[in-house]
């Protein structure tokens, strides 16, 4: 386009732009026929200079709240580029449509409760007047519907953390995600029969209970405490209910929150049908019953920092933070949604984080038991009998021994030998390894008790000194105050 040609397109835009303000400021005095039919007559006039219509779709709504479902569904069903263009024909190639998917620097900064510090992205849908009507009563529908079809069937399981290498205020509040290929299932979990379905029945009264939570008030989630030693299998869980339900996993970090708004950020950006899981919450934050004074806090921060040292900023997290995040007003964005805590200390937590309402169900994955081993035996081995369990099940019920632990002995060492000789040499493993624990274990409780008798005999020994010192300074006063 030459110089010239610009020139009047810049002054035909300029013209518009007079006309469409005049009209603005002066239809306040026209009555409503008048101004309905000017406004149809200006159109009119606009069309005819340029005949075509966009509609914008952004990735966001609202004050950057939420993605929007249609720009989901339009992603895709175009499977498009940034900055790239095509064209779509509709109705036997009668209707033609032209989408942009384009990806803007934010403008001058505006008040907002969440600063605009990210780029826009949005899809730009272009076509000719004479097609509104089709456009907007069959061929949206027709892309929406396609979408969500496409997503369902490529669908693959994600699992997203909110930690990342890159130090800025996107990654932060956002998630990132990899494809959730976790094969658990309650098939492989080591848990008595009667336990396991308690909690499979637990998940399907959740899975099936829209109708139900909306009847009684009640916001469609609901919490797990998995608690118990390290290694009894609380992550392994985790993932067969995430398989069970289909679900997505969002691993939140809680240390790379910054605030309770992020926190409430993230929790808005998670989707329905997903488990949100904080591990190891009582090493997360410092959200013990006995939480310590802010002041004694500062103090040893200050001992323990190095003069000129930079020192990274610590999450202001709260658990008032947190408790809104589970039960508040915020938790009710969005629904079908499981939240589990992990914890290898169960007595360190608030009463308040775990309450009924909150963790709605606990469980207890403590150590191995028999009916766990002969899930271990006939995953690992393929065998369900052997003339070694009995020795095995009088053993695991003298010792302490984690899921983890017993699962490594079962695990075949070598391609070399037969399944039997393979199952008698794995079975002969566990049992010197429980033979070696209740040995350990024999040792230990003597030391224990050898310590507690030299505390008592101390104890002893030290009562009637500390009564003679005390009587000989109550004499010493009496003769002071004679």
């Amino acid at each position: 386009m030459n110089e010239k040609g610009a020139m009047g397109l810049a002054g035909l835009g300029s013209t518009l732009a007079s006309l469409m303000f005049l009209f603005a400021v002066a239809r306040q005095y026209f009555p409503f026929n008048l101004e309905d039919l000017l406004h149809r007559r200006l159109l009119k006039f606009t069309y005819r200079i340029y005949p075509y219509i966009h509609v914008s779709f952004p990735e966001f709504t609202g004050e950057r709240l939420k993605r929007s479902e249609a720009y989901s569904a339009i992603e895709s069903y175009l499977i498009m580029d940034h900055s790239e263009e095509v064209t779509d024909d509709f109705d036997g190639g009668n209707v033609r449509v032209w989408w942009s998917s384009i990806k803007s620097e934010p403008q001058t900064p505006r008040f907002s409760f969440y600063p605009e510090t990210q780029e826009h992205r949005f899809y730009k849908l272009t076509f000719h007047h004479s097609h509104r009507n089709t456009v907007i009563e069959r061929y949206l529908k027709h892309v929406l519907e396609s979408g969500k079809a496409a997503l369902i069937k490529k669908r693959q399981r994600r699992l997203y953390t909110n930690i990342s290498h890159r130090d800025d205020e996107w990654r932060k509040l956002h998630w990132s995600h990899v494809t959730f290929e976790h094969p658990a299932s309650f098939d492989t979990v080591a848990m008595h029969p009667d336990k396991k379905r308690e909690i499979i029945e637990d998940l399907n009264a959740f899975k099936a209970g829209k109708e139900y939570y909306a009847r009684i008030g009640k916001t469609w989630k609901r919490g797990y405490l998995l608690y118990g030693p390290p290694g009894t299998g609380k992550s392994t869980m985790i993932a067969a209910m995430a398989n069970y339900l289909d679900y997505d996993i969002y691993d939140l970090e809680l240390t790379a929150v910054k605030d309770n708004s992020a926190l409430r950020k993230l929790l808005i950006e998670t989707t329905g049908k997903s488990i949100i899981v904080i591990e190891d919450i009582d090493c997360s934050l410092d959200l013990s019953g006995n939480r310590k004074k802010k002041e004694e806090k500062k103090e040893e921060e200050k001992k323990e920092s190095l003069p000129g040292m930079p020192k990274e900023e610590a999450s202001k997290v709260t658990l008032s933070g947190l408790l809104n995040f589970i039960d508040g007003l915020w938790s009710a964005c969005g629904g079908e949604r499981i939240i589990v805590f992990t914890t290898n200390y169960v007595e360190k937590l608030d009463p308040a984080l775990i309450r009924r309402g909150r963790m709605d169900k606990h469980i207890e994955l403590s150590y191995c038991n028999f009916e766990g081993f002969m899930v271990f035996a006939k995953n690992y081995l393929g065998i369900e009998n052997h003339k070694l369990f009995e020795k095995i099940q009088r053993l695991l019920g003298e010792v302490q021994i984690t899921p983890a632990d017993v699962a490594e002995n079962l695990m075949t060492k070598t391609c070399s030998r037969g399944v039997e000789e393979d199952a008698n040499a794995c079975l002969e493993d566990l049992i010197r390894t429980l033979e070696k624990e209740k040995e350990d274990a024999t040792i230990r409780a003597l030391e224990k008790a050898k310590e507690d008798v030299i505390a008592s005999k101390e104890e002893v020994e030290d009562g009637p000194n500390m009564e003679e010192r005390k009587s000989g300074e109550f004499c010493k006063s009496e003769k002071v105050s004679d």
